[in-house]
């Protein structure tokens, strides 16, 4: 019994020592699982600012959505209504803008502006320019078949096309210094001047033509008429005549025709006889008994 009891101990004393060395081996080869030393300080590193990150812009898109007012209806000066987009304030579009109509406040005028000029394009559906209005800082320009300016009432005031151009106005006033310049004809029933104004027809380096078909009426009701010319003046009628019907009729400046035989009478001559030539020239020969025209006619010559 002793010598069994002695081998349970020896056996059961080689179990422990060898559960000892089993334990001491297990806990000589267990590994640490995890990030450790430099690698965990560069992954917080990076989380704390990649968390940095997403609160600068978060603030960033908080302070755009304050400065842009952006709402519900909209966003800034722009507004989402059911007719359309509004815009409230001065707007400034840097693209090209596409729209069908174009309206302002009830009551405020709609206001256009650039740095350099405004253009407004009308194209057909091959994108051909048809009509073009263009302000800029060389002018106003239309391009276009017709350009014609109405009244409130309906009333053509003013119309251009490539045949001719009409003022519907009742006068028409040319304010400048020159007055109007025609460089061709003008054809006009009537031409007046205002009231206690000179009227004045002049050329002054050509002629000056008025023809009319049935005749021309001058009248100065108020006044005096009054022709003058360099060279020649000219009223001519091909089928009827010309007639000067006035109380007085001068001719001024006539020429006096000299007789062929001195007259022995020294008294100073006052009457004289208008005499006219072949050609249609007048002269002065002194009257007397008869007609002298025959004996003064070396004016003709």
């Amino acid at each position: 019994m002793k010598v069994e009891e002695r081998h349970l101990h020896s056996m059961t004393q080689e179990q422990c020592s060898h559960r000892n060395n089993v334990q001491s081996s297990e806990k000589a080869q267990v590994y640490k699982v995890g990030i450790y030393g430099w690698r965990k300080r560069c992954l917080y590193f990076f989380v704390l600012l990649l968390m940095i990150l997403i609160l600068i812009n978060l603030a960033l898109t908080i302070w755009i959505l304050k400065v842009m007012n952006f709402t519900i209806d909209g966003m800034g000066n722009l507004r989402i209504t059911e007719k359309g987009l509004k815009l409230e304030g001065d707007s400034e579009f840097l693209h090209p803008l596409y729209a069908k109509e174009i309206h302002s406040k009830p009551g405020r005028p709609l206001f256009l502006q650039s740095s350099r000029n405004v253009s407004v394009n009308v194209v057909n559906s091959n994108n051909q320019l048809l009509t073009q209005l263009v302000t800029g800082s060389s002018g106003f320009k239309a391009r276009g078949k017709m350009f014609e300016v109405k009244s409130t009432s309906g009333k053509l005031l003013f119309s251009a096309d490539e045949q001719e151009v009409v003022v519907g106005a009742e006068r028409l006033r040319v304010m400048g210094a020159e007055g109007a310049v025609f460089s061709k004809s003008v054809e006009t029933p009537h031409v007046r001047a205002e009231p206690f104004k000179e009227l004045r027809l002049e050329s002054p380096t050509r002629s000056l033509m008025m023809e009319a078909p049935k005749g021309i009426q001058v009248l100065a009701e108020a006044g005096d008429i009054q022709a003058i010319c360099r060279n020649e003046l000219r009223l001519e009628s091909k089928d009827g005549e010309i007639s000067l019907d006035a109380r007085r009729i001068r001719l001024m400046r006539l020429p006096e025709g000299k007789a062929s035989t001195s007259s022995s009478s020294g008294t100073r001559q006052t009457v004289y006889e208008v005499c006219v030539c072949a050609n249609g020239r007048l002269f002065l020969s002194q009257a007397g008994t008869g007609s002298t025209c025959q004996i003064s006619n070396n004016v003709c010559l």
